[in-house]
């Protein structure tokens, strides 16, 4: 097994901010690869100063850039720019997610570093596109969420009033999305397939390819003829038990049977109103109300109890400070916990693939602003004290 990732070697410029572009290169960082966060002076990477803190570093920057190096460079001087094309010359890749036109602007767009570096893997993000009518605005995950579908998915069907997913579902499925086309674009850089290459990724599109496998399943087939049925997600619901909160799944009648003595009640499975899925349906209303009546009887235990002796698939619902002590949690060592030299103590989670070959790793501390300022620019043969005294780095 070599101790090398599988990205070992590849060079990342990553001048992306808040977390669908950042996360995708902590991503490639923790496969080996040696990726710079490219920061203006001033604020930098918003996500720096965003919720809960410790000594000024946030949870959701670490969360998202592991494992990089921190370049500060003023990119609005042309020294900056010089420095950046000079960083680009033997870089893999690039990750930017300014708006459309922006780095156009600054003299970075494709086409220019295209000219400086021919096998560079350029990865544009925006909100919507780089072009169409709404490529100009401003978006947040939560605008992906309402233009995607996304939101309307989660519809309470009691009310009718749509909501949103309280995660940044949009932003993290982007990321995703990203880390996996670079990875395939070096693949095809290394196979003689192309040389560099321009990525475009959209918010958006990610958002509805990410909603269709499952979400869209009723929106598939176009015909007026086809069978309608409610999608699998639509079922998804939580009980609430006597002392806690579960979810549970029963899409046979077998497991419907296992979920009743789940229940504590047996007997209701074998009731001739509820012995098939159809047969379920015309009595909904009798079936939901003796549930809710023996779930109210049953604890959270004694039905997790149940629910593994007859097969049923459950888990209680855990919150976030609880997930960590879960047994299996525990079992596949999924949480690294460390000391940051100023945020304290941390949690954070390790890469999710295990690879038996050239495995991950859990990259070092997000760096400090500018930590590494210096030193990216001994690497380029310049002198960090001049351009720091012009203003150029900080």
């Amino acid at each position: 097994m070599s101790s090398a990732g599988p990205l070992e070697g590849v060079k990342v410029v990553d001048l992306s901010v808040m977390i669908s572009g950042p996360l995708a290169g902590m991503m490639l960082a923790d496969q080996g690869a040696d990726v710079i966060k490219v920061e203006s002076p001033g604020l930098g990477d918003i996500m720096r100063f965003l919720g809960t803190n410790k000594g000024g570093v946030t949870g959701i920057f670490l969360n998202n850039n592991r494992g990089k190096r921190s370049l500060v460079v003023d990119l609005k001087k042309p020294e900056g720019v010089d420095l950046l094309k000079r960083l680009v010359e033997d870089a893999d890749v690039l990750i930017q997610n300014f708006r459309p036109g922006a780095m156009e602007r600054l003299g970075l767009g494709y086409d220019a570093l295209a000219a400086v570096n021919p096998n560079l893997i350029y990865t544009s993000v925006s909100g919507f596109g780089p072009d169409g009518p709404m490529s100009h605005r401003r978006v947040y995950d939560n605008v992906i969420q309402a233009a995607s579908g996304l939101a309307s998915v989660q519809t309470d069907p009691a009310t009718g009033v749509p909501s949103m997913y309280r995660t940044l579902v949009c932003d993290k499925t982007t990321a995703y999305t990203v880390a996996q086309a670079i990875t395939a674009a070096l693949y095809a850089r290394a196979t003689g397939k192309a040389a560099g290459q321009h990525i475009v990724v959209s918010m958006l599109d990610v958002g509805i390819a990410f909603m269709w496998p499952d979400s869209a399943m009723d929106a598939v087939l176009l015909d007026e003829d086809a069978q309608r049925a409610a999608t699998i997600g639509a079922n998804y619901a939580v009980t609430e038990l006597a002392d806690g909160y579960i979810s549970a799944g029963a899409v046979t009648d077998a497991e419907f049977k296992g979920l009743c003595a789940a229940l504590g009640h047996p007997e209701m499975g074998e009731d001739p109103r509820f012995a098939t899925t159809p047969q379920r349906m015309q009595h909904l209303a009798e079936l939901v109300a003796l549930m809710r009546q023996y779930a109210a009887e049953t604890t959270v235990d004694e039905f997790l109890a149940r629910a593994e002796l007859h097969d049923v698939p459950a888990s209680a619902i855990l919150k976030l400070d609880e997930v960590h002590d879960s047994p299996q949690v525990q079992h596949n060592d999924v949480f690294v916990e460390r000391e940051h030299p100023v945020a304290g103590r941390v949690r954070e989670p390790r890469p999710a693939a295990r690879m038996s070959a050239t495995p991950q790793r859990v990259g070092d501390h997000a760096p400090l602003f500018g930590q590494h300022s210096d030193e990216v620019v001994l690497e380029l043969g310049l002198d960090p004290a001049a351009l720091r005294a012009a203003g150029v780095i900080h």
